[in-house]
């Protein structure tokens, strides 16, 4: 999406340590009518896939992932990072590490919002390494649900999760891949 990767040159921030810092627009303060736009672009990516539910974990997800559940007229569902007095019951969990927090959290779902009649996508704002997205499908196959694919408006190519998903066979589509950057410049995937 040529769009977002303007943007993201000309909003973004290249912070120390490999991140870019899109707060601006992305998953801070959100650029609603420009996540719309995205939210579109992944219905359009997985058209006649038959998606009945978006996943995600929140909480920078979760803004993206609502604009994909709409524009594909599904409910989107996001995994909790803590526990809380309104989650109760029989949970889905998984474990999962945060490159951006150096901090692992357990995940958790209520049983409820993912089943074995389930068309899984699940969208996230960020695909580095994996973990999230590997946190997720491990709950979509524990609910023996199927997982039509993954979206994430940015992919950090050079971490590799994207692509490893990919050799799995799993329909993978980022609306922006970094493929390299640096203190100064952001290289694109062509």
């Amino acid at each position: 999406m040529r769009a977002l990767e303007e943007k993201i040159l000309q909003e973004g921030k290249i912070l120390p340590g490999n991140v870019v810092k899109v707060g601006g627009f992305l998953n801070q303060r959100l650029d609603v009518e420009f996540l719309m736009e995205m939210g579109q672009e992944i219905a359009r990516l997985f058209e006649g896939e038959q998606v009945n539910k978006v996943l995600t974990v929140e909480a920078s997800g979760i803004a993206l992932a609502v604009t994909a559940a709409a524009a594909l007229h599904v409910p989107a569902v996001f995994a909790k990072k803590h526990a809380s007095a309104n989650l109760s019951g029989d949970m889905y969990t998984a474990e999962v590490y945060s490159y951006t927090h150096k901090k692992s959290y357990t995940i958790m779902i209520s049983r409820d919002y993912l089943t074995a009649d389930d068309r899984v996508l699940i969208v996230d704002d960020f695909l580095a390494c994996g973990n999230a997205v590997k946190g997720l499908m491990q709950m979509v196959d524990e609910a023996g649900a199927t997982l039509v694919g993954v979206s994430a408006a940015i992919e950090k190519g050079f971490q590799g999760g994207g692509d490893a998903l990919r050799e799995k066979g799993i329909h993978v589509e980022s609306l922006a891949v970094i493929d390299s950057m640096d203190d100064h410049s952001i290289q694109f995937r062509a």
